[in-house]
Formats: C-alpha cells, sequence, structure tokens
C-alpha cells in the first residue's frame, strides 16, 4: 500500500511552476509525503526535522530553506494530507495558520 495521498497536489504542481525557487524543495516534500507511513504529529515530527506543529492536525513546512512555507492538514487514519496554504513568508505573516484553507 502506498503512503500518505496529497489532496490538491496540482495546487503544489502549480505553486512549483509559478515559482521555479520552490521547485526542487515541493518535488522532494511530495516525494517524502507520498512515501510516508505517519500515524501521528509525533511520526512526522521524527521523520522531517524543522516541522512545527499548529495543532493536533495541521503542521507547517518550511520550504526551500525557509523562503516558503506549507500548511498542511492531516487526516492519519485515512493517509490523506490536505494542503491548506503554500507561499512566501510574507504571505504566510498575512493568513491565521490554524484557520487557513487557501485550497
Amino acid at each position: 500500500m502506498g503512503g500518505v495521498r496529497i489532496i490538491k497536489q496540482s495546487t503544489l504542481v502549480q505553486f512549483a511552476a509559478a515559482n521555479p525557487k520552490a521547485k526542487p524543495a515541493v518535488g522532494r516534500w511530495i516525494k517524502l509525503v507520498k512515501a510516508a507511513r505517519w500515524t501521528s504529529m509525533n511520526d512526522l515530527q521524527m521523520t522531517v526535522p524543522g516541522v512545527v506543529v499548529l495543532n493536533a492536525e495541521r503542521a507547517r513546512f518550511e520550504i526551500a530553506g525557509g523562503n516558503f512555507r506549507l500548511i498542511a492538514a492531516f487526516s492519519f487514519k485515512h493517509q490523506i494530507v490536505f494542503i491548506k496554504f503554500v507561499g512566501t513568508h510574507a504571505e504566510y505573516d498575512k493568513v491565521d495558520a490554524l484557520t487557513v484553507a487557501k485550497y
């Protein structure tokens, strides 16, 4: 069985196309997530150094050395991750990481 399913992976692909500096890092993130078998935020933290757990379902990832940020919500039971936000640091500073649902 595969790893975690990404809901709206197309959002990440479009973001990477529009932000070439983010493209390699976004590709690595997608590969990492698809190969994962996380069952909790603890599993996530052990696998991804620097991830910031926001609450029981949301986490923030630094992309391309922190130039970009990605917020994802996890359903560990169903092995699904929902992309909630991806953007620049400045764009991130304008949203509420716990409630944003841009996609």
